[in-house]
């Protein structure tokens, strides 16, 4: 677990002298490494951006291989969708949501309702990150079984080595060294109960095939939820594809169905998080993710997106939530207990609702989905021969190289080595910006990089980042050779 001084620390903006006088710049933003200005974006188009040195004043362009944390549809600098913010600025009015509607809210609801698998979803809300979807979705969970008349029902499970969002009921949620630092704030384990992870990689047996893997989490699943009693448990949340906390391990059928039949035998609500994975990122010509591994009828009860909805322009975020749902409320209280000063902002939604439909009319996400496939077969291709890049896993526009130490065990590097880090920066040394993370293996370490680009992306671009990469893992492989740590 991650520890901090217990000394008294005390934070001084420096003075405009001290600034004008210092040889490294000032950084007045409270993010990232405290005491250092980051490499500032200055632009952008289609799949690459500009960064400038701070210190340097040198710009550098940079290939969008994550599109920062997996936000990218459009492409940088899309001359529409100037457009459609100058629009919505002069056509929008703001009014706190709880009290005055707008059509824009109620028309990207409808928009997204209407192109997932009918009878799916039945209502929508626009909040304004993944973070505040997911936690609105416990509050959402936890009102329903209000509604329901059954508040014994407080328990949430979701798995080890995930990651749901940064405030306390969703690190709560999730399990990852992100949460280590704040665990003795965090709500208690005996409400937030963990599933074993999905994650073949490390944990599928020897001789063992992915459907009895499956098979043998699905009854571990089982064993937890009769041990803890269905009675007193709300939800299980779970990421389609999991993200930066384990590195997008790609479900089968058996084991996705096999928790839908769960909840729905143990009258558990079905949570699926799509924040990162979702919203056209990974479906052929749709927009869910879980349409690859589900029977179209047999959707979550509720689902929370993110990221490539508003495209990277706009902050927005959603959770969608069933009949089921809905109609409990209606039937009970009829009353949503709470609201946030820019939820279902007009402003907002009517930017995601035309990005969603230049994204539609273009059929981006049929290009994100073979141009990705396309990516992660070259990564595995070329680097196939590469002695520290172990799996190469993923589908349509989410991919992962996760690198370890002996390629034969699976073994990762110690975490002192931080190769994640190190990757990364050679990546973007190399002119490729990629997602670096670790301890995807529980209790033990791991690492890896992540690739989500924009749904623009070409096989040229895909060529070029995969050119960078094995370049890019070539030159940490020699580092480690030469420092006797390979």
């Amino acid at each position: 677990m991650a520890t901090t001084s217990s000394t008294p620390q005390t934070s001084v903006s420096p003075s405009p002298s001290f600034a004008e006088k210092s040889t490294a710049p000032v950084s007045y933003v409270f993010q990232a490494k405290v005491d250092t200005r980051l490499p500032e974006v200055v632009g952008g188009k289609g799949s690459r951006f500009t960064v400038k040195d701070p210190a340097t004043h040198e710009t550098r362009e940079i290939l969008d291989g994550m599109t920062g944390a997996a936000v990218g549809a459009l492409g940088w600098g899309d001359e529409d969708v100037v457009d459609f913010i100058t629009k919505a600025a002069k056509n929008t009015t703001y009014q706190f949501p709880a009290v005055i509607g707008n059509r824009p809210a109620e028309e990207l609801a409808e928009y997204y309702i209407k192109r997932s698998p009918p009878g799916t979803f039945a209502a929508a809300t626009w909040t304004t990150s993944g973070s505040e979807s997911n936690e609105l979705a416990l509050k959402t969970i936890r009102q329903y079984w209000l509604e329901r008349g059954k508040p014994q029902k407080i328990k949430n499970l979701s798995r080890y080595t995930s990651y749901h969002g940064y405030s306390l009921g969703c690190l709560s949620l999730g399990n990852n060294n992100r949460a280590f630092p704040f665990k003795d704030i965090l709500h208690p384990d005996t409400q937030f109960v963990k599933l074993p992870e999905f994650y073949p990689y490390h944990y599928q047996k020897e001789g063992e095939t992915l459907e009895e893997y499956s098979e043998r989490l699905l009854k571990q699943y089982e064993d937890i939820i009769l041990k803890e009693d269905p009675e007193t448990i709300a939800s299980m949340t779970v990421e389609t594809i999991s993200g930066t906390s384990i590195g997008t391990p790609v479900p089968t059928k058996t084991y996705m169905y096999g928790l839908r039949k769960l909840c729905t035998k143990y009258d558990i609500l079905f949570h699926l998080d799509e924040v990162m994975c979702g919203t056209g990122r990974i479906n052929s010509g749709g927009l869910n993710c879980w349409e690859n591994f589900l029977p179209l009828n047999e959707g979550p009860d509720l689902q929370t997106v993110g990221k490539t909805l508003g495209s990277g322009y706009v902050t927005i975020a959603g959770l969608l939530v069933s009949s089921k749902i809905r109609d409990e409320y209606v039937k009970g209280s009829n009353v949503i207990v709470g609201s946030s000063t820019y939820a279902s902002n007009a402003f907002n939604c009517y930017v995601a609702l035309e990005i969603q439909k230049k994204i539609e009319e273009l059929n981006l996400t049929k290009n994100m989905f073979e141009q990705g496939n396309y990516l992660g077969a070259q990564l595995k291709e070329k680097l196939a021969s590469s002695k520290i890049a172990g799996e190469v896993r993923g589908l349509g526009g989410f991919w992962t190289v996760e690198i370890v130490k002996n390629k034969a065990t699976r073994e990762p590097f110690a975490r002192s080595l931080s190769i994640y880090n190190m990757t990364k920066n050679a990546c973007f040394e190399n002119g490729l910006s990629v997602v670096g993370s670790n301890d995807c293996i529980r209790d033990v370490g791991g690492d890896f990089i992540m690739f989500a680009p924009h749904f623009t992306l070409t096989k040229e671009e895909a060529d070029e980042m995969v050119k960078i990469t094995v370049e890019s893992i070539k030159q940490v492989e020699e580092q480690l050779e030469t420092s006797g740590h390979l």
